[in-house]
């Protein structure tokens, strides 16, 4: 899919003269089901119309993977205006506001949604609850794209956004006024659990989602995180820095009492960080592919001799359909 890895090869001395490395490898990890299908929706939009194919923002949070779709013929822009007539463009697996396939409708644009199934299940609650004549109370971090294409599904001023605890208390509601709340898919389940805790405890009328709203993968990585965290010296995250759920890793091993280090790709790893480390954890947020793990063992390998054990905390087998348009 991508171009290929850098060839790492160990320096002689290093790993000989140094003590063992045991390495956590965190499972699940890596790739989950709406990233699998974003991905693969490119590629097959690629394969159907051919290059070039735009696609509006990038695909999943990953210079890696984004890189290896440029390869391929993709072009990735920030908004419609930048794509040409005639051309298809594809959506982001984060959601856009309405108005973005309104545009494109307009425009009569050949389109494809790449938006993540559970995220387009936020988006229609979203919708049932203004319905309902409910305000939402939206947990979630400013500026994210999927933060902004949820509150797009909306009319304004029919949703505001919540970030932390301390933003409940000055919240201007009253206790008796119809209220609902969801979330963004790929925040910390465990302040996720205090923001909801405060605004039940104010708003005791709120009315919660059907289901969670933070997506399985973000919940089993975090949880995967938990297991090895406290087992391990350091812990490594294979992810961007735009990418929330990998930013929630590290923050997960770091209350668990572990220093832990976000990283893109092995090249960014200094040895220093290993000195005094006999084991450590690692794991890669959902938009990180799996070559980028073996890239970090390798680059690890560079040093010290690398035991693997792989800690498994749940199996995951969840595969969402493929747009009709390209499956036709």
């Amino acid at each position: 899919m991508n171009a290929p890895l850098p060839d790492i090869a160990p320096e002689p001395l290093a790993a000989a003269t140094l003590p063992p490395l045991t390495v956590l490898i965190a499972a699940p990890r890596g790739f989950c089901a709406g990233v699998d299908r974003a991905i693969e929706i490119v590629e097959r939009a690629l394969e159907r119309y051919g290059a070039p194919v735009y696609v509006r923002h990038e695909i999943v949070h990953n210079r890696y993977v984004v890189d290896g779709l440029k390869a391929k013929g993709a072009v990735f822009v920030e908004e419609l205006d930048e794509v040409p007539e005639g051309v298809p463009v594809v959506f982001s697996a984060h959601g856009v506001p309405k108005s973005v396939p309104e545009e494109a409708e307009r425009r009569q644009m050949i389109y494809v949604d790449a938006t993540c199934p559970l995220v387009s299940k936020v988006h229609r609650q979203a919708e049932r609850q203004v319905e309902a004549g409910r305000h939402i109370l939206f947990i979630g971090h400013k500026g994210h794209p999927e933060v902004i294409g949820t509150f797009g599904q909306v009319p304004d001023g029919q949703m505001t956004l919540v970030e932390t605890v301390e933003d409940v208390a000055t919240l201007p509601f009253d206790p008796g006024d119809t209220l609902s709340y969801l979330t963004q898919t790929t925040l910390s389940v465990d302040d996720t659990a205090q923001i909801i805790a405060a605004l039940e405890a104010r708003f005791p009328q709120i009315v919660a989602p059907k289901a969670e709203d933070i997506c399985y993968a973000t919940s089993n990585r975090q949880a995967a995180v938990k297991d090895i965290a406290p087992q391990a010296d350091l812990v490594l995250v294979i992810g961007a820095p735009n990418s929330s759920n990998s930013l929630r890793l590290v923050e997960v091993a770091e209350r668990s009492g572990t220093p832990a280090r976000l990283i893109q790709r092995g090249s960014e790893i200094d040895s220093a960080w290993l000195d005094g480390v006999e084991t450590l954890g690692l794991t890669a947020g959902a938009s990180a592919p799996e070559e980028l793990v073996r890239e970090v063992i390798a680059r690890l390998g560079q040093w010290r001799t690398v035991s693997e054990q792989k800690v498994l905390t749940t199996v995951e087998n969840m595969v969402f359909k493929l747009p009709r348009q390209l499956v036709e």
